[in-house]
C-alpha cells in the first residue's frame, strides 16, 4: 500500500522549549525595538504604517483646500508649512511637492509595507504553522531598512528647498535635472536614496516570505490546504522579487543622470535658453522601466487585501469560500499577466499602435482573473449566514470598491478611450477606487479581524461600524465625481483651474463640495485611531477564537512567545474552510481538528491524492512518526497502521 504523502513538521530553532522561556530574558530593547520575532516586526510596520497614513491623507487635504477653494486665505497654515505660504497662497511648486510626497506615501510607505510588511509578517508563520519565518534577522533587517527610508524620506520634508516635487512617478528630464526646479534638487535626490533602502526592504522580506511559505509549512499542510491570504501573501512576494529590482535600475540610472552627467534619460535638453551637454538618453526608458514596477505594484498593493478579504469573508459568511481552486488560479493569472501590461500607462507617449493594440488586448485579459474573485466573493456572500463585524463590513466595501473602480479600468485601458481619458481626473477616480481604496479596506478589515490576535484585546465595533460606514460614503464622495469631471478633460495636478473659465464655471463648486468630502472622511480615520489606541490599552480581553475561525493561528495561546506554540505545533488535516458541515456538532471545523473526529459523512471530499492508497481506497492522517490511527475504508473505520515514507520522519 502507497504511503501517505504529509508534509515533514519543521521545528525550527527558535521553537525548543529554552528558547522559548530564554526569550523572557531578554531586554526591553531586544525584544521590542531589535526584535526578531515576527509578530513584534509586523506591529511595527502596523505603527509605522498608520503614521504614514495620517501624514499623506494630511498633505492631501492641504492640496485639496488648494484645489476646491482657490480663493481661501491659507495663512493660517503658516505656522506649519511656513515660506511656502506666500500672501495667503500656496506655492504652485509646494503644490507639485505635496502631491508628489501623497502618492509615493501612500503608495510605498502604506499600501505595500503598512499592509504587505504587517499581515505577511504577523499571519505567514501563524497560519503555516511555523515557529518564526525562515530568517528572523534579515526579517528584523528588512523592518529597519525600511525605518531608514522613511527617516530619509520624512527629513526630506523639512529642508530649505522642499521635498521632491515631479509627481509620484519623478518622470525625466524633471527628475533629471537639479536647476530644473526647487523640488529637483536635495529633495529629490533624497527621495531616490530613500526608495532605494525601500527596495532592499521590500526585497529582504519578500524573499523570506518565499522561504517560509515553501519550507517551513507544518505537518499535512499541503499547498492545497493553505488559506488563500498565504497564497496571496506568496504570490504577492514572488512578484516584488522579480519587479522591484528594475525600479532600483530605473532610479539608479536617475542618480547617475543626475549626479554622474550620464545621458541615460536626457537628451538636446535646454533650461533658460542654455543647451547642456546630454546626448543620446531617452525619457521614456526611464517610463518603460518605472511602469515594469508600476504595473505588478497595483497587485503587490492588491493581492494582499484580496486574500485578507477572502479569508474574513468565508469566516463571517459561516460557509466555504466559494471556488477555493479558482481564486488560487486567478491570483497566479493576475501574478503573470502583470508583467505584461505595463505600456498601457504610456498609450500617449508615442508608442507605436500595432505594440498598443497588443498590450490593450492583454490588458483586457487581465480583467478576466478579477472579475472571477470578485463573482467568488458575491457567491460566497449569497445565502450565507454573514456575520456583520467590523472586518466584515470592510470587507464587503472592498468588493464593492474593486468591482467600481475595476470597470473603469476597461475603459482606460481601451487605447482609443485612454488617450482621450489619460492625464484626467478619470485616472486620479479609477486609480484611488480600484487600488488605493480597495487596498485600504483591505488594511482596515484586517486590522480588526487580527487585533484580537496582535493585542491580546478586541476592538469596539460600535466604533468600528461607524468608522466604516463613515469612510465608505466618504470614499465614494469624494472620487465618484471624479469620473464626470474626467469625461469632461478635467486635467490633474493643476495648481489652479480658475484661468480657466469653463473649469471655473461647471466644477469649481464640484471640487469644493470633494474637499469637504475628504475631511468628512478624514474625520472618521481619527476614530479609528482613538478605537485602536484605547483597544490596546483599555479594551476588552479577547477569547482565544473570537470569530469561531478555522486557521492556526487561533490555536495558538492568546498572547504567543516567540516561537507561536508551547510544546508541539499542531498538525493540519483538512483545508482552512470547513464551515457549516452538515452532522458537525458546530458551524466550523479547525484545521488541526483530524479527519476520523468529523462525522463520517461529511469525509469524501476531504481524501487527497497524496494521501490515498494505489486503490484508491486507504486514508488516513498522522499523528508523529510511525502512524496508528482509524482509517477509512469503503466508509467504514478500521484500525490499521500505514508506515510514513523515511523523509517525513525528519523533525
Amino acid at each position: 500500500m502507497a504511503a501517505v504523502d504529509i508534509p515533514a513538521k519543521h521545528d525550527m530553532a527558535h521553537g525548543d522549549d529554552h528558547d522559548h522561556d530564554h526569550e523572557h530574558h531578554q531586554s526591553f530593547i531586544r525584544k521590542y525595538i531589535f526584535s526578531e520575532d515576527h509578530k513584534t516586526i509586523a506591529r511595527q510596520y502596523l505603527f509605522s504604517g498608520i503614521f504614514w497614513a495620517f501624514l499623506g491623507g494630511a498633505l492631501s487635504l492641504i492640496f485639496r483646500l488648494q484645489l476646491g477653494f482657490p480663493k481661501m486665505d491659507m495663512t493660517f497654515l503658516k505656522p506649519i508649512l511656513g515660506k511656502w505660504i506666500q500672501e495667503g497662497k500656496l506655492d504652485p511648486e509646494f503644490y507639485l511637492a505635496l502631491v508628489t510626497m501623497h502618492g509615493t506615501i501612500m503608495v510605498f510607505f502604506v499600501l505595500t509595507a503598512g499592509l504587505s510588511g504587517t499581515f505577511s509578517n504577523f499571519l505567514i508563520p501563524l497560519q503555516i504553522g511555523a515557529r518564526d519565518m525562515a530568517s528572523g534577522f534579515l526579517n528584523m533587517l528588512s523592518y529597519w531598512f525600511f525605518f531608514l527610508s522613511s527617516v530619509i524620506m520624512l527629513t526630506s520634508l523639512f529642508i530649505e528647498t522642499g521635498p521632491a516635487a515631479g509627481g509620484w512617478t519623478v518622470y525625466p528630464p524633471l527628475s533629471a535635472l537639479p536647476q530644473a526646479l526647487n523640488g529637483s534638487g536635495m529633495g529629490m535626490t533624497m527621495w531616490l536614496v530613500a526608495m532605494a533602502f525601500f527596495i532592499v526592504s521590500s526585497l529582504l522580506g519578500s524573499i523570506n516570505y518565499i522561504t517560509t511559505v515553501i519550507n517551513l509549512r507544518t505537518r499535512g499542510m499541503s499547498f492545497s490546504r493553505l488559506p488563500l491570504t498565504i497564497w496571496a501573501f506568496f504570490l504577492t512576494a514572488v512578484i516584488g522579487v522579480l519587479s522591484f529590482p528594475v525600479l532600483f535600475s530605473a532610479a539608479l540610472l536617475l542618480i547617475f543622470d543626475r549626479s554622474f552627467g550620464t545621458s541615460f534619460y536626457l537628451s538636446e535638453i535646454y533650461i533658460g535658453g542654455e543647451a547642456l551637454h546630454y546626448v543620446g538618453g531617452s525619457p521614456l526608458l526611464y517610463q518603460h522601466l518605472f511602469w515594469f514596477l508600476g504595473h505588478p505594484e497595483v497587485y503587490i498593493v492588491l493581492l494582499p487585501a484580496l486574500g485578507i478579504t477572502s479569508e474574513i469573508i468565508a469566516t463571517n459568511s459561516r460557509k466555504p469560500i466559494f471556488g477555493y481552486r479558482a481564486m488560487i488560479g486567478s491570483m497566479m493569472a493576475i501574478t503573470v499577466l502583470s508583467f505584461v501590461v505595463w505600456a498601457h500607462h504610456m498609450f500617449v507617449s508615442g508608442l507605436n499602435p500595432f505594440l498598443g493594440s497588443i498590450f490593450m488586448f492583454l490588458t483586457l485579459i487581465i480583467a478576466v482573473p478579477s472579475a472571477v474573485k470578485a463573482f467568488n466573493y458575491i457567491t460566497t456572500l449569497w445565502r450565507g449566514n454573514i456575520v456583520f463585524t467590523t472586518g466584515m463590513l470592510f470587507s464587503i466595501g472592498l468588493v464593492s470598491v474593486f468591482i467600481s473602480g475595476g470597470l473603469t479600468g476597461i475603459a482606460l485601458g481601451n487605447s482609443a478611450i485612454d488617450i482621450q481619458l489619460h492625464d484626467t481626473y478619470f485616472v486620479v477616480a479609477h486609480f484611488h477606487l480600484v487600488m488605493g481604496s480597495a487596498s485600504f479596506f483591505g488594511l482596515m478589515a484586517g486590522v480588526y479581524h487580527w487585533f484580537p490576535k496582535m493585542f491580546g484585546r478586541m476592538m469596539d465595533d460600535k466604533l468600528g461600524a461607524i468608522h466604516f460606514w463613515g469612510t465608505f460614503i466618504g470614499v465614494y464622495l469624494v472620487f465618484f465625481p471624479m469620473h464626470y469631471m474626467g469625461i469632461a478633460g478635467f486635467p490633474r495636478r493643476y495648481y489652479s483651474f480658475t484661468g480657466f473659465e469653463v473649469w471655473k464655471e461647471l466644477y469649481l463648486d464640484l471640487t469644493g463640495f470633494i474637499t469637504i468630502a475628504a475631511g468628512f472622511t478624514a474625520l472618521f480615520q481619527v476614530l479609528f485611531l482613538y478605537n485602536f489606541i484605547h483597544s490596546i490599552f483599555r479594551g476588552r480581553r479577547a477569547p482565544q477564537n473570537p470569530w469561531r475561525s478555522n486557521t492556526l493561528e487561533w490555536t495558538a495561546p492568546i498572547n504567543p512567545g516567540h516561537g507561536n506554540w508551547v510544546g508541539e505545533i499542531p498538525s493540519v488535516y483538512r483545508w482552512p474552510y470547513d464551515y457549516s458541515k452538515p452532522g458537525a456538532k458546530e458551524d466550523f471545523i479547525p484545521q488541526h481538528i483530524p479527519l476520523w473526529e468529523t462525522p463520517e459523512s461529511n469525509l469524501s471530499h476531504e481524501i487527497e491524492p497524496g494521501a490515498v492508497g494505489s486503490g484508491g481506497e486507504k486514508v488516513a492522517m498522522d499523528r508523529q512518526g510511525d502512524i496508528e490511527a482509524p482509517t477509512i475504508v469503503n466508509n467504514k473505520e478500521e484500525k490499521g497502521r500505514i508506515d510514513v515514507a523515511d523523509s517525513d520522519k525528519k523533525e
